[in-house]
């Protein structure tokens, strides 16, 4: 197999940002195979390429295999691009690439902008480790322990999110108790309306509840609290509840304040809720 299938990384908007290696490549492969082939001749227009564009998506992937393998044994080089980004993080191409190596045939990546870096880039928290979560599941009970899993982690992680269900995910991160994590919302990366907002999981709720939301979304969420700092915490929820209880708010609702207020899992914050104050008659 002397062809090379090269993995080229794309603008996640401004088509400027385009690396020169890149554009190099996008000129010379015989076939570019693209995720969406309008959105992919726009780039290869903007860069002067007339090279020929075929598609590959996640419904016909598999059957372009056996099309990539031949052209790569006979020695043409190909490109693989995706809609935007580093191609096969969360798009098409892992089961080609799969079967490149599988055959020993010669891949090469050429690194381009990823919005999950990006976002990182200008989140503010740390990235000497951190978790790409991408899509959330729709619904049922893939969706519940994802976001199970995605709020106990220690690590900042990043997710994408459709724009139409961006509200959702954030109204079921409070619900899942993380409510007063730091979280930036990164939308429209490079774009004529690139938007940075920071805040928390709550507050941001709040802002994008307001009103419809367009464009590309990438959501940066801070890691869980170490188990040290939340018992610096513990303290102080025990008083709030108490103070609460004093002024007569419900077990329920001081429970879901909890929650909402310090981020706390709910089974905790029902225990902190039915605490009796030291001395009472009934404790």
């Amino acid at each position: 197999m002397s062809g090379t299938l090269f993995v080229v990384g794309t603008p996640i908007g401004n088509l400027d940002d385009v690396t020169i290696r890149a554009a190099e490549v996008l000129r010379a492969v015989g076939v570019c195979y693209a995720e969406d082939t309008r959105r992919t001749r726009k780039l290869l227009d903007h860069l002067g390429a007339r090279t020929p564009i075929k598609s590959l998506h996640q419904h016909n992937e598999q059957a372009r295999v056996e099309e990539i393998l031949k052209q790569l044994r006979s020695g043409v080089s190909l490109a693989l691009v995706s809609d935007a980004g580093t191609p096969t993080i969360s798009d098409p191409g892992c089961r080609v690439l799969q079967a490149v190596l599988d055959e020993g045939g010669s891949v090469s990546p050429i690194p381009g902008p990823s919005a999950v870096v990006s976002a990182l880039s200008v989140s503010g928290f740390s990235a000497n480790r951190f978790a790409f979560v991408g899509f959330p599941p729709r619904r049922g009970k893939a969706r519940d322990v994802w976001i199970s899993d995605v709020v106990s982690t220690e690590e900042t992680f990043v997710v994408f999110e459709a724009p139409r269900r961006l509200v959702k995910l954030l109204d079921d991160l409070v619900k899942a108790g993380i409510g007063t994590r730091q979280a930036v919302i990164c939308r429209e990366l490079t774009k004529l309306h690139e938007e940075v907002v920071p805040g928390t999981v709550t507050e941001l709720a709040t802002i994008y509840g307001e009103g419809s939301v367009k464009g590309e979304v990438t959501i940066v969420v801070s890691g869980a609290v170490a188990v040290t700092d939340a018992a610096l915490d513990l303290a102080t929820m025990r008083e709030s509840s108490k103070i609460w209880a004093r002024e007569g708010t419900s077990r329920r609702d001081i429970a879901e304040r909890l929650v909402r207020e310090f981020g706390v899992g709910r089974n905790l914050a029902y225990r902190l809720s039915i605490q009796k104050e030291e001395g009472s008659e009934d404790e």
